[in-house]
């Protein structure tokens, strides 16, 4: 019978574990990211406590490569190893204990997209048709041979969560095709055109600052790529930060304003935001505890 190791660490992680189980995996060893070195994870998931309700053997890390690590895995000695939600990178020594091959996702059509930030930045990309890529492992990024890829949508409205919703019910979908031709060995691989690769670099907190000069389309944009589980658009209002977490785009007949200015406030807590072409109404936002109160007519900077 086929050994299986899975390692993951974000909610993606939880769905792509809980569709092999229900898909008659054996799963062997789940290794899930220690609680203790998730703070910068944003959609961290202790995918332990699955393994604990399917009472499958598990480990938490905090590296994926400690020798401890590497000791559990290798005591396995699995055919296949799962590679899902993860961003640390593994190990040759890693790789190589699988007897067959390491399975990996990306969250786009690979070879296009290859790279970190995968929904943010297709969101600010503009992108509509995705897919979902299952590859297997090798030492480059995102680089393996294609098991199966599934389709999404992005629509012009969708925020950051709704598009990684979708991208997990494809991913899904992608496992539950590919399930059976994995373990019975016949995988028909797709090489990747490596000449057609493009590369999706890092985004940093720093990297959702608004810039009110920009067109309204484009902060509202930012405001919908940035939006959770990530950190956020954000911008100051009399020395505090400001996460915009929703908003929406209005005409604007009759407030002449500076862009960042406040234009009105309602009782709801709603904010109407002169923009560069429009006004952007802030309907879902984070102030800190020591955040002054908002004004009409003063300014986010």
């Amino acid at each position: 019978m086929n050994k299986t190791v899975f390692i993951g660490s974000v909610f993606s992680s939880k769905i792509a574990l809980e569709t092999l189980i229900e898909s008659d995996v054996n799963v062997d060893l789940v290794c899930s990211l220690d609680e203790e070195v998730s703070k910068n994870v944003s959609d961290y998931y202790p995918i332990h406590e699955i393994a604990s309700e399917y009472d499958i053997p598990f480990l938490k890390f905090k590296k994926i490569n400690s020798q401890e690590v590497l000791d559990e895995i290798r005591e396995v000695d699995p055919d296949f190893i799962f590679v899902i939600g993860l961003s640390q990178i593994l190990s040759n020594e890693l790789l190589d204990m699988a007897n067959k091959y390491s399975i990996g996702f990306h969250p786009t059509a690979l070879p296009k997209h290859r790279g970190r930030a995968a929904i943010p930045w297709q969101i600010l990309l503009g992108e509509r048709e995705s897919k979902v890529s299952l590859f297997k492992l090798d030492q480059g990024m995102d680089s393996g041979d294609i098991i199966n890829q599934y389709p999404y949508t992005i629509e012009k409205t969708d925020y950051a969560m709704d598009v990684y919703h979708k991208i997990c019910t494809a991913m899904s979908q992608a496992i539950k095709e590919s399930v059976e031709n994995i373990y019975s060995d016949s995988v028909t691989f797709t090489k990747q055109d490596h000449e057609k690769a493009t590369f999706l670099l890092i985004r940093r907190p720093e990297d959702g600052e608004i810039n009110w000069n920009l067109p309204s389309k484009e902060i509202e944009t930012l405001i919908r790529a940035t939006s959770k589980p990530y950190p956020g658009a954000f911008s100051h209002y009399k020395g505090n930060s400001v996460v915009f977490w929703k908003a929406y785009l209005d005409t604007n007949e009759k407030y002449i304003g500076i862009p960042g200015q406040i234009a009105w406030i309602k009782d709801n807590g709603d904010i109407g935001i002169i923009a560069k072409d429009a006004l952007l109404v802030l309907t879902d936002y984070e102030v800190s505890s020591d955040s002054k109160p908002f004004i009409v007519g003063h300014k986010f900077v």
